[in-house]
């Protein structure tokens, strides 16, 4: 698809009910207002395409921007193309649409230590939720890169900027949550620091207690684990030589 193409599209998906709900989240600007829902449809037509991703970021308008991230190539990425996103990003709802590709990108993580100490609320904020996307792949974060983390978000937390508060909250659970080994840290963490204050404007949204969350979500994720290991032992055919000694005890059962 073009990016005339998919400009097209997204206009004709977009409602006057979601740029509404949008623009409570923050998002200004030109956007189409379009839903989650049928933006992943759409990714699953275009796949990846990372030529029209960079178009389409250039195009200026936010649900654009937001299908950008589904479709770039995160090895593609680059540290100039980054640098030059992040300077457009003034919302929350952009900054973990970009957290999750950059997160991906060997560029993306490069970087990410810069955009977390970063001055500006929204670099910083991308960042830490960089930290929430890493933390979920297995092995990405030692336990030591993670205790230097929460020993920053203990620390740091309660003075930084509206929406680097929420990412470093999620940080933390994503941590504690996924990471093997830091559950009980990263609740202690949590019930030092107490209840994260952040402003979600004119939403009902809310900032969860970490502690109870953590539990909640590592327990999840364990029960997860074990279902598929489940599901891997009991898909896995028997090799050569068990079958070959299951035939001999039924012969010797036989005898």
């Amino acid at each position: 698809m073009t990016t005339k193409q998919v400009l097209a599209k997204l206009k004709s998906l977009g409602t006057a009910q979601t740029r509404k709900t949008y623009g409570r989240h923050g998002v200004t600007g030109d956007m189409f207002g379009v839903k989650y829902g049928d933006m992943y449809k759409l990714v699953k037509q275009i796949k990846t395409d990372h030529d029209l991703a960079l178009s389409l970021w250039d195009s200026g308008n936010h649900d654009a921007r937001v299908l950008a991230t589904m479709v770039a190539d995160p090895d593609r990425l680059t540290g100039k193309v980054l640098g030059a996103w992040i300077k457009d990003v003034d919302n929350h709802v952009l900054s973990a649409a970009l957290a999750g590709i950059a997160g991906r990108s060997g560029a993306g993580r490069k970087l990410m230590p810069r955009w977390m100490s970063a001055k500006g609320e929204w670099p910083s904020a991308t960042g830490w939720g960089m930290v929430s996307h890493i933390a979920a792949e297995p092995g990405a974060l030692t336990i030591e890169e993670c205790r230097t983390l929460l020993g920053a978000v203990e620390s740091k937390i309660h003075g930084s900027k509206n929406r680097v508060k929420y990412s470093m909250n999620s940080a933390m659970i994503a941590m504690g949550s996924y990471v093997p080994g830091l559950e009980n840290e990263a609740v202690r963490v949590a019930k030092r620091i107490g209840q994260v204050e952040v402003d979600h404007g004119l939403t009902n949204c809310e900032t969860p207690f970490a502690a109870p969350y953590i539990r909640k979500a590592a327990a999840h994720h364990r029960a997860k684990l074990a279902k598929a290991a489940k599901k891997k032992t009991a898909g896995r055919k028997p090799t050569a030589s068990a079958r070959r000694r299951g035939q001999s005890a039924g012969s010797s059962a036989m005898q």
